[in-house]
């Protein structure tokens, strides 16, 4: 088993690549077949490794959902328990769905303010200062 130093200092995925993708291109009913098939140990430091980028923060909390307060606590001490905490409310979203959750970016339709040109008066005073 990990230490929480090791988890935080080697900071590397525990599953392989190809699962991490496809856990986070996963349907909000297909995600808890793939959860399952990782041990529960593994489980949690995933779900620790995906708390930790903010981009898959959604789907650390569906993957921590499946842990209980002990392995959360083992692998991630304090972090760990707020990750469980998170997992257990009802007002956070669990799916991992990146489009759903997110505000859209809207871009302005206004045009670009115009700067007004710079006063060069200060620096015409300090000019005539120096060589006087």
């Amino acid at each position: 088993m990990f230490s929480n130093r090791d988890a935080f200092e080697s900071d590397f995925c525990p599953v392989r690549d190809e699962l991490l993708g496809e856990m986070y291109r996963a349907s909000e009913n297909g995600l808890p077949r793939l959860v399952e098939s990782v041990s529960p140990d593994v489980r949690a430091r995933l779900a620790l490794f995906c708390y930790r980028r903010s981009h898959l923060h959604s789907l650390a909390v569906a993957i921590a959902g499946s842990c209980s307060e002990r392995e959360l606590i083992e692998n991630g001490g304090r972090v760990g328990s707020t990750l469980y905490a998170l997992s257990r409310e009802g007002t956070t979203k669990a799916s991992p769905s990146l489009s759903g959750g997110r505000k859209p970016i809207t871009l302005s339709t206004k045009p670009l303010s115009v700067l007004a040109p710079l006063d060069d008066e200060i620096d015409d005073e300090v000019s005539e200062a120096v060589s006087a």
